[in-house]
């Protein structure tokens, strides 16, 4: 009977331990970013990211995150993450414009989404589904990596009166708004963040744009450039988190809805802290700074980027189904979107500014 019991209470033993050894099988990810280490905000975003899923899973999915000074690839990162170099990445999608022209959609268009109107047709309005749709033909997922909301114009330094001060302007702009520039005669160029100061500083550029004061003021452009313009080109600008699909199809499915969960709030997070910040900082400029000069572009200046805007939209359109797919379901919605807008924040803010005259 004893040896029963043993026999029994063995294999008993065995089948928990195996079950034991599976529980707590430990999987590892790799993730190349397209910023310095420790870079704030984004930086934050990504180890935001890999903090959340390690405690979410007891320990076991883990993150290991190198920045540009590592990988020595900033836009190298769509690359290395399709061929499994890395198993993850976090980026911009219209970095990717050379590799797939439809990638450019889904950080923000000109003329384009809010923060708030774009996170919506991401989830609610088709815009994941389409993401997805684009970046499957690489054999890669892309999820929303955290929002910078409506971005400022840039840095000049000099003042943008007419459309003729475009041409030949040397700026520092990516994604569909570059396009839209070389349109009118500009000259736009991508350049690593780590490199923007000193390419300002050099004349090497003659004008940029990077995010809005929650970053831009630790870069120190307005101490070469004092004119500061609001935006256009990026009325929201949302990061992405770029997953390899084999190492995506390796994790239990508990894991990738753990990893799911915590890049939407990681992402949500960076909304958060960028708008704070941007506030803070700008306050800053205000107080610290007071040379500098914020501008809005002209209104034919504006009229002309419009233009050149819904002029190559319907090119790109006309050019690939693909394109058309991405472009229609964003106006649709942007339609629908704006209204809403335009009777609930826009109406509020209209109406306090009055009242405050």
């Amino acid at each position: 009977m004893f040896k029963r019991w043993l026999a029994v209470s063995t294999l008993l033993g065995l089948i928990l331990a195996a079950g034991t050894g599976l529980a707590e099988q430990t999987y590892r990810l790799r993730l190349a970013e397209t910023w310095g280490p420790n870079y704030p905000i984004f930086g934050d975003t990504t180890k935001s990211l890999a903090a959340m899923v390690d405690k979410m899973s007891g320990g076991r999915l883990k993150i290991t995150i190198d920045s540009a000074n590592k990988h020595k690839a900033p836009f190298g990162v769509f690359e290395m993450v399709k061929a499994g170099q890395y198993d993850m990445g976090h980026s911009a999608s219209y970095y990717w414009k050379g590799k797939d022209p439809n990638t450019l959609y889904f950080t923000n268009m000109p003329f384009s989404m809010t923060a708030p109107e774009q996170l919506s047709w991401f989830y609610y309005g088709g815009g994941l589904e389409l993401m997805q749709k684009v970046y499957a033909r690489h054999g890669l997922l892309s999820f929303p990596g955290g929002n910078t909301g409506s971005q400022m114009g840039g840095w000049f330094r000099k003042e943008i009166n007419s459309v003729a001060d475009l041409e030949g302007l040397k700026m520092r702009i990516p994604g569909f708004a570059g396009e839209v520039l070389a349109r009118l005669g500009a000259k736009p160029t991508n350049i690593p963040p780590g490199e923007l100061y000193t390419a300002l500083e050099r004349n090497t550029i003659d004008a940029l744009e990077w995010v809005g004061p929650a970053l831009d003021l630790r870069m120190g452009f307005h101490k070469i450039a004092p004119y500061y313009y609001t935006g256009w080109h990026e009325p929201s600008a949302e990061l992405q988190f770029l997953v390899n699909k084999r190492s995506w199809d390796k994790l239990p499915a508990d894991l990738q809805e753990i990893l799911r969960v915590a890049m939407r709030a990681a992402a949500y997070d960076m909304y958060a802290m960028s708008y704070y910040q941007s506030a803070m900082s700008w306050a800053t400029i205000k107080k610290e700074y007071p040379d500098v000069q914020v501008k809005t572009f002209p209104k034919d200046v504006l009229a002309a980027l419009r233009k050149a805007n819904d002029e190559l939209l319907a090119e790109f359109a006309a050019a690939d189904p693909m394109a058309k797919e991405i472009i229609d379901s964003q106006r649709e919605y942007l339609a629908k979107a704006r209204a809403w807008t335009a009777i609930s924040d826009q109406a509020y803010l209209n109406s306090i500014s009055e009242m405050n005259e």
